[in-house]
Order: structure tokens, then C-alpha cells, then sequence
């Protein structure tokens, strides 16, 4: 950190935060009798807060986006050069940066063609919605108007996307919500619906199936998946199921819609999510690391199919998407978007993004070894979790608090982890680790000592 930037220099800049600033997911009542904790610098891992305090950040970010990592001077660079030369149009044309780094990204997703900026993942997803009922109303006579959405799943704060989201906390007093968007079983074997179940994976995907028959398959328009739950616990879809849940979707003309705003861009050890697992998309949405926080982007990709249903009659004024997002015209976010893609592909990050995953889910498992509190490891590539139980034999849940406790120990000994949080009642019992994709071996086994003498002292 730099040291001209001291606690004494930084004092009104504290005191300006707890007076002015509104945090998120933050309960401020704290911040009456403490700090609250302003960051001040970042490099690679590494960040710093205003009282000089040095932390290495298993999170990247806070919420899963850093995946360059901090202080990319060749980020800064490109979206310095490109403000000054054109900062911002409307999405309505196009610019330099959005019609190259669209080229690049449709080249990583085989089957994909187009791409719709905005500025978050709420939005990217909201996106998807419209689209879907627009082709319900023009297409379907106003049928297959419903989506459908995964229990513990999460697609944004919007009320929109709140619709969606399969965690009762995230949506608790923010009702009521639009109509038309269904709930589907969960896909954590851990914690099976069914019990013990040969092929979980299908037995999940079947149940998916059933609430398709119920509903009727004529009034469901697509279905909105995150490949691995990310807040919802760090879920990884069982054997058998991507597979099935394609299978039915296209048996019952459903467009499948992946939401990548975490997994995109490297997270999970491939460009994204879905593509470990052979399933073919018909929209994807994107944001977090698509720019690593350099700027703000989102994306939502489709197919040259689903275009075209937007293109069909030129005489109609109502047959095109009649959307625009403001700050999907700004140029920086595209310009970061591209030269945060070179730095993964130059520097073997998703390589590495594999190599350090088996690292650090090798160190969960010796760690659950020794710790009975760890109920299950989870994870894929840098995108990991552990669940913590107060009984491995009922898999009863543990405290919330003494969850939270392990992330402050880790905290206070200067490695930031996360949990989560707000999610579902009872159940925001899982350690979430996203490290940023430029993790050394000496980085996760920091993180994993952390978390090690953390448990040992919150579980003792």
C-alpha cells in the first residue's frame, strides 16, 4: 500500500462513509460504535484498507468479479485511451469496443451469435425475461409466458429478477412480484429432496419435468439456471442432470437460459459454466468478471434463431426488442472486456483456474478430515464450498453466527473468505471461496490455513 495513505490521513474520508454512504447487505447499527471498513488500494490478491491493514482476498471482490485480479495498469490503460476518444452512445448504434469484444466473446460460445449489452446482472437477466414474453405475445398468442427458476438460484435485485430467485431472504418484504415465473426443485444431492436416490442428478431433472406437466407446457416459455448455484450454497449439478434438463426442455419447446454472472469468464476453469457439462443454451447472461470490475458490463447472449424472431416483420413497429439500457452505450465497459479476455488467454489463467481449484478443494477435503463441522466440500474450478453442520449424521445445519464468526476470525487475520448470506433461512451455513484466477499455491494454502485455525477456534 502506499504509505502516504495513513489511518490519520484517511480519518474524514471514514468519517465521510459512516455519514454518508449507505452500504450493501449491511446492517449499520455497527458502524454507531465502529469504523466501517473503507478499502483503499488493491494489487494482485492483495488489498488494503484505510488503516494501513493488508488482506488477501479469497473473494475477488467481496462478490466473485476480480478475476484478473487488482491493479491492471493495461485495463486502467484501454479504458483511459477509449473515454477520451469516445466515452459513451447510446446502444441504438454501435461502437468500436462493443462490435470487437462482441466478436471475441461469440468466439468462445459455439451456438451463440448475439449480444445485447447493459450495465449489471440484474439487468442482463431482466433482459432475458422480456425477450421471452415478447416472443410469447408476438409468437405464442400470449402463451408460454412463464419462466421457470431453481429453488436457491439467485438472478438479481431487481423486483424482476427477484421473481426468480429461489432464496426466500432475497425476497422476504420486497413483494409482491410479477406474475408468471415458477419455482423448481434444487439439485443438492447433500441435501436431497427424495432421500437416498439412484441417479439424483435425473431423479432432479424429472422433478423439473413434473412442475413442466402441472403447469402445462404450452404456458412455460423458458427456464433460468445458474450452471452451479452460486449464493444459494455453491451447488454443483449432479451427474445426469444437465443432460436430462436439456433433453426436456427441447422435448417441451422450452428455451434454456444460463445465468453466468458468476461463473462466467474463467471462474469455473472454462470460458463458462455450461460448457462442462454439453448442454447448449439458448440465451446466456454474463457480468462480474466479464471486465473484472474495471468497468461496468453485462451481457446477454442469444442465438441467431431466437434474433431472428426479432426481425421477422421489418412493417410491424411493435416486432423489434424495444429496449435500451443507458449505460450499455458506454464504451469503457467493453474496452475493459477486451483486455481483460487477453490477460486470461496470455497469461493460461483458466490453466491455472484448474490447477488451483483441485488445490484448493484437495485442501477442503484434509480440512473436512479434520474438522467434523465441514459437511460437505463442493466446488468447480475457483468457485468452492463448504457447508458446516452442527451433526455430520442429521446434516443439521450450524449457527448462523458461528458461520459468520469464521469469516470474521478469517478476517482478522487478514484473509477475507465469504458465506452465505440472506440467502435462506436456516440454511446460510456454507464457506464460499472465489479467489481471483491468478492464485498461486502459496495463495490457497494461505486460505486454507486460515479457514483451518478459524474452525479450531470458533468450533473448538
Amino acid at each position: 500500500m502506499n504509505h502516504m495513505h495513513r489511518a490519520n490521513d484517511l480519518r474524514h474520508v471514514i468519517e465521510a462513509d459512516r455519514a454518508h454512504v449507505w452500504h450493501h447487505l449491511s446492517q449499520h447499527k455497527a458502524y454507531e460504535t465502529a469504523d466501517p471498513r473503507v478499502m483503499v488500494e488493491g494489487k494482485g490478491m492483495r488489498v488494503w484498507d484505510a488503516t494501513g491493514r493488508e488482506y488477501l482476498d479469497a473473494v475477488a471482490g467481496g462478490v466473485w468479479t476480480v478475476n484478473v485480479g487488482y491493479g491492471r495498469t493495461r485495463i486502467a490503460d484501454a479504458v483511459r485511451d477509449q473515454l477520451v476518444k469516445l466515452n459513451y452512445f447510446a446502444g441504438s448504434a454501435g461502437s468500436v469496443p462493443a462490435a470487437l469484444f462482441s466478436e471475441r466473446l461469440i468466439e468462445k460460445m459455439p451456438g451463440m451469435s448475439r449480444v445485447y449489452y447493459s450495465n449489471s446482472g440484474s439487468e442482463a437477466n431482466e433482459k432475458v425475461f422480456k425477450m421471452v414474453r415478447q416472443i410469447a405475445h408476438r409468437h405464442h398468442g400470449g402463451r408460454k409466458a412463464k419462466i421457470l427458476y431453481r429453488e436457491r438460484d439467485y438472478h438479481g435485485t431487481t423486483i424482476g429478477a427477484l421473481a426468480a430467485a429461489g432464496q426466500d431472504q432475497r425476497r422476504d418484504q420486497y413483494g409482491p412480484f410479477p406474475d408468471g415465473f415458477v419455482m423448481v426443485p434444487h439439485c443438492l444431492e447433500y441435501r436431497s429432496q427424495w432421500g437416498s436416490v439412484e441417479n439424483y442428478g435425473e431423479r432432479a431433472a424429472d422433478a423439473i419435468e413434473a412442475v413442466i406437466l402441472r403447469e402445462g407446457a404450452d404456458s412455460i416459455g423458458a427456464i433460468c439456471l445458474e450452471p452451479v448455484t452460486a449464493g444459494g450454497g455453491v451447488i454443483t449439478p449432479p451427474r445426469g442432470y444437465w443432460e436430462k434438463v436439456q433433453d426436456i426442455c427441447r422435448r417441451h419447446e422450452i428455451l434454456i437460459h444460463i445465468d453466468e454472472v458468476v461463473c462466467g469468464m474463467g471462474r469455473t476453469g472454462a470460458w463458462f459454466g455450461y460448457q462442462h457439462y454439453g448442454v447448449q443454451p439458448d440465451f446466456v447472461t454474463m457480468a462480474k468478471g466479464v471486465a473484472s470490475g474495471y468497468a461496468a458490463i453485462a451481457c446477454t447472449t442469444t442465438t441467431e434463431a431466437v434474433f431472428s424472431l426479432f426481425k421477422d416483420d421489418a412493417a410491424d413497429p411493435m416486432s423489434y426488442f424495444r429496449d435500451i439500457s443507458t449505460f450499455g452505450g458506454c464504451t469503457a465497459g467493453p474496452a475493459a472486456a477486451i483486455e481483460n479476455m487477453r490477460i486470461i488467454e496470455e497469461e493460461g489463467l483458466l490453466e491455472n483456474t484448474v490447477a488451483m481449484g483441485e488445490r484448493l478443494m484437495a485442501g477442503l477435503h484434509t480440512l473436512s478430515e479434520r474438522h467434523p463441522v465441514i459437511g460437505d466440500v463442493r466446488g468447480k474450478g475457483l468457485f468452492c464450498g463448504a457447508e458446516l453442520v452442527a451433526d455430520r449424521a442429521t446434516k443439521e445445519p450450524a449457527e448462523e453466527r458461528r458461520v459468520q464468526a469464521v469469516v470474521a476470525d478469517c478476517m482478522a487475520h487478514g484473509v477475507i473468505i465469504g458465506a452465505t448470506n440472506r440467502s435462506l433461512a436456516g440454511l446460510n451455513n456454507t464457506l464460499c471461496l472465489s479467489p481471483a484466477l491468478i492464485a498461486t499455491p502459496d495463495d490457497i494454502d494461505r486460505i486454507v490455513a486460515a479457514i483451518d485455525a478459524a474452525l479450531g477456534r470458533v468450533f473448538a
